[in-house]
């Protein structure tokens, strides 16, 4: 929640009024008797003079018509007295006229009043929060972009095939907002079909195919930057327009990439490799015609600073320092950060922020558990435990690295499961391969890392399991979104140990937030701001997951000053397997230098027939 959001709920209903300076309440109040006091003086002069005026009026014989004059001009004077509510305190009965009067709009007016509260009755049914100036009104069902925008009925018919019945609540806002050319921050929850709120709006607005790339869409993996492509296969069938993703860039394949590049309308790519091929000599990629920027889960392209080196936050800066001035920006993601609203704020111009639901809280369809595990052994037990219990695939775990993911995938191997692991050391064609085999069922338990806990759909997730607990809040959101998607139910476990306490507390108020039951001292758990900073940049030490027993490393002595001073000579040994240097105590010589293996034996053997000669008999 911005400070923006929280004054506008602070001061809501709230008047201001200047006050005079270096007075107190009392004093203004006895001014105020005091003008009373003289206004009920200047009232009594006035009913004199207009006795003086009724005596000569009556000798006219009009003296009854001036009489029930007065008594209405009385009238009207109680009318404008002042009613006194309280000691000091009073109210004028022609100020309230006065304000009456001014309340009167015209019938225009009262029109769009009535409308702009519809609008807001309707968003409010809906959960939509939209903050910003000649905010665009949401539309009812898909056909009113047919009447409203002049949207092909081609594409409204391939939106409803694609499954989308009827518009989702930040489609309902994000749709009209993006066709009219507005730049907007959405925020919406995972699974709210945030992906077709933008694909619809570009392919309409670039209309017929023409050379070079006039949308582009970045995305933080390459797993969910092929997802956004094959939805926009899906969406632009009715089109002509050419859509393509930007996949390896091996040296090899940079001027096919390039012929792509060129030819298309729609590109959609990863930071990283668009980076490489804008900065390569031999590449000649233009984005000047690019119109529309859209970013997906922007709120993790703007971690970190410009300044550091190999981020998405300077990767970023140098697309748009590529792009022309005049392109517009909308961002989209299931979490709000600071930095994200900072950013926007500052360089997007009729900046419209749309949050649909809870500002940072997870899926209200996932139902969600917190399980405690002592140690780290505790946790394999407890996984083992769930799987007797029955599983019901397709299941997602997630562990905070990728070593931790390799040695979980081994005890799990053998358990009769159908297992399998996607990390960063896998290739591409492995990875793609594994993602395919869970998608159709192969695969009934995916052990994954925080790669997989961004955008990814996967449809008809059952079950997720934090084997190892994240490390902040919005990382929580993110892999928890995973499931219950698109409208369906879900379930997640989270295994925590004493070392997760740190964030603890504000991953259960994200559930609490949800509607998930929490217990209350988990809510009272105090907070160590150091601890989750330094959570954030660096993991925990956690135990090896392994049941075999292994020996112990036996600790090296550490050696102190004096034994160092007091330490006996070293020699080379250069007759051994391995040269090393050994000590030598201070009253034996060195061994000789320059005898073989074959010498040391005779001589051994000399040594042995010595010591026999000179036993006693």
């Amino acid at each position: 929640m911005d400070a923006y959001d929280i004054f506008k709920k602070l001061t809501k209903g709230l008047t201001f009024k200047q006050r005079v300076l270096g007075l107190s309440n009392a004093d203004q109040s006895v001014k105020q008797i005091l003008k009373k006091e003289i206004d009920v003086k200047k009232e009594e002069l006035s009913d004199h003079d207009s006795e003086s005026e009724l005596s000569n009026v009556e000798d006219n014989g009009d003296f009854q018509d001036m009489k029930s004059g007065e008594s209405s001009k009385e009238e009207e004077n109680n009318s404008d007295e002042d009613l006194q509510l309280l000691e000091g305190v009073t109210v004028s009965k022609k100020s309230k006229q006065k304000k009456e009067k001014n309340t009167k709009l015209s019938p225009e007016e009262l029109k769009k009043k009535r409308n702009l509260e519809e609008e807001n009755r309707f968003r409010n049914e809906y959960g939509i929060k939209a903050v910003g100036r000649h905010i665009t009104s949401a539309i009812k069902d898909f056909d009113d972009l047919v009447t409203r925008y002049n949207v092909s009925v081609d594409m409204v018919g391939t939106i409803k095939k694609c499954g989308y019945e009827e518009p989702t609540p930040i489609q309902r806002q994000a749709l009209p907002a993006l066709l009219e050319g507005r730049q907007i921050v959405a925020t919406a929850p995972t699974g709210s079909g945030k992906t077709a709120a933008f694909l619809v709006p570009l392919l309409h607005c670039l209309g017929t195919p023409s050379g070079g790339p006039r949308a582009l869409v970045l995305c933080p993996t390459r797993e969910l930057a092929h997802q956004i492509y094959r939805e926009a296969l899906r969406l632009s069938v009715s089109t002509q327009l050419r859509c393509s993703v930007i996949k390896s860039v091996k040296s090899s394949k940079v001027k096919e990439r390039e012929s792509t590049i060129r030819k298309s309308d729609l590109v959609i790519s990863t930071p990283n490799r668009l980076c490489y091929l804008l900065n390569r000599e031999d590449v000649n990629i233009s984005l000047q015609k690019v119109q529309w920027l859209i970013i997906d889960e922007a709120d993790k392209m703007f971690e970190g600073s410009e300044e550091e080196v190999d981020t998405f936050r300077q990767q970023l800066g140098v697309v748009l320092a590529s792009l022309d001035v005049r392109r517009r920006i909308a961002l989209f993601s299931a979490t709000h950060t600071p930095a994200l609203a900072k950013w926007a704020r500052r360089h997007l111009r009729g900046l419209i922020v749309l949050t649909v639901g809870h500002r940072n809280a997870a899926a209200t369809t996932v139902q969600q558990e917190l399980l405690f595990c002592g140690n780290e052994s505790g946790k394999l037990i407890a996984f083992r435990q769930l799987v007797q219990k029955g599983l019901k695939p397709p299941v997602l775990v997630f562990v905070q690295s990728k070593e931790r993911a390799k040695q979980l995938f081994k005890e799990l191997l053998y358990d009769g499961i159908n297992v399998d692991v996607i990390h960063a050391d896998r290739t591409q064609a492995q990875r793609d391969r594994v993602v395919r085999s869970f998608r159709v069922g192969r695969i009934w338990v995916l052990i994954c890392t925080e790669l997989m806990g961004r955008g990814i759909d996967f449809r008809g997730v059952n079950l997720v399991v934090n084997y190892d607990f994240p490390p902040s809040a919005i990382a929580y959101i993110h892999r928890v979104g995973r499931a219950g998607r698109a409208g369906q139910k879900g379930r997640a476990v989270t295994f925590f140990t004493r070392d997760d306490v740190v964030n603890l507390r504000s991953i259960a108020s994200v559930m609490k937030q949800s509607g998930c039951e929490v217990p209350e001292y988990m809510l009272s758990i105090k907070q160590d701001s150091n601890g989750r900073k330094r959570l954030l940049k660096k993991a925990p030490h956690r135990d090896k997951i392994s049941t075999v027993l292994e020996k112990p490393n036996k600790r090296k002595l550490e050696k102190h000053a004096e034994d160092t001073k007091n330490a006996g000579e070293t020699d080379l040994v250069k007759n051994s397997k391995h040269e090393k240097f050994r000590r030598l105590s201070k009253n034996n010589k060195s061994p000789k230098k320059g005898l073989k293996k074959s010498d040391m034996g005779k001589t051994n053997n000399i040594k042995k027939k010595k010591r026999k000669s000179l036993k006693p008999v």
